[in-house]
């Protein structure tokens, strides 16, 4: 799979659209063996060409807001006026295992039956803030197979919003109606982060109080940005089970992209990302090269830190000092 015709037939077959061939890319990708690193960076130096022209969206939102039910309609919406969906799903990781646990696919059931849409979990792995790794990659070849709309979903835990919303032009926060505290279980951060705030659940009983929530976030982001010139996350209602909303959810997403193309900032932020993604690899590879340096003594240092043996400082200091050795 590493070889050099191996990887020249992927890219064959990623530009043709093989959907066997794209998962076997995207696997070899998260593949953590050093001579299927080395074949996924020549892979992807030949499929970043091809890349850069599709809507690239980031999608979080509190536990229980119905991410991957929206996902699934709107991804269904989009599919019909003509686009080609794909969904990267950041899942948690099994610590057994490695493997993702949440099987997004059969949450997004219509979605993952059409020719026309590819729903891909991405295992979180150890990385920081539970993003593979491999999920900018991944990014990269399915838009080298034609994907015009990429979506990234967010597990919603710990920091892996900030990391996604740094490999995306538009990140959507998906929020829902609570019973009196609205603004509870939201962090200002991810507030902060998005670009824009869709209340959903607007159905039946549920329209009224998300209504009302709206509106309440719609006044928590002008006390969070109170300058005349800052550009504040539009609110909106929508419903994955009705479809009401879904089609000014993504207007304005497109909106937003049309706000940064106009200001010459989705260039600038693209860049950006770029660079981001730069220290994202070498701190990773960095991560790799000293876990396997310390390979020989880790269960040792392991167990002398849980017996008190030795201090977290301690042993930190001794798998360096191996990494050191070996590295030079």
């Amino acid at each position: 799979m590493a070889s050099a015709s191996d990887v020249a037939a992927l890219v064959t077959g990623v530009r043709a659209g093989s959907r066997g061939d794209i998962a076997r890319a995207i696997t070899l990708l998260e593949s953590t063996r050093a001579d299927h690193r080395e074949a996924a960076r020549d892979l992807l130096a030949e499929l970043t060409p091809h890349t850069g022209k599709a809507v690239r969206v980031g999608i979080t939102g509190v536990p229980g807001a119905g991410k991957s039910t929206f996902i699934n309609a709107l991804g269904c919406r989009l599919i019909d006026r003509g686009h080609r969906v794909a969904v990267v799903a950041v899942d948690p990781s099994s610590r057994r295992t490695g493997g993702s646990i949440l099987g997004d696919r059969t949450r997004m059931a219509d979605l993952a039956a059409s020719d026309s849409a590819f729903v891909r979990p991405s295992p979180s792995g150890r990385h920081l803030g539970g993003v593979a790794r491999a999920t900018r990659e991944s990014m990269l070849v399915l838009e080298a197979a034609g994907y015009d709309v990429v979506i990234v979903e967010t597990v919603g835990v710990g920091q892996n919003e900030i990391a996604v919303s740094e490999m995306v032009d538009t990140f959507l926060l998906l929020t829902l109606a609570r019973a009196g505290d609205q603004l509870q279980g939201i962090k200002r951060g991810i507030l902060e982060l998005a670009d824009v705030i869709a209340v959903n659940k607007a159905d039946g009983d549920g329209e009224g109080p998300a209504r009302v929530a709206a509106r309440e976030l719609s006044g928590a982001m002008r006390l969070m940005m109170p300058g005349p010139d800052l550009r504040r996350p539009p609110v909106l209602t929508c419903s994955a089970v009705t479809g009401s909303g879904l089609d000014e959810v993504w207007a304005e997403v497109l909106h937003h992209r049309e706000w940064l193309e106009s200001k010459g900032s989705l260039e600038v932020r693209r860049a950006e990302q770029q660079q981001e993604w730069m220290w994202a690899l070498v701190d990773a590879e960095l991560s790799d090269g000293v876990r396997a340096a310390a390979h020989d003594i880790r269960d040792e240092v392991e167990a002398q830190v849980r017996s008190g043996g030795l201090s977290a400082v301690e042993g930190a200091q001794r798998i360096l000092d191996a990494y050191h050795a070996i590295s030079g």
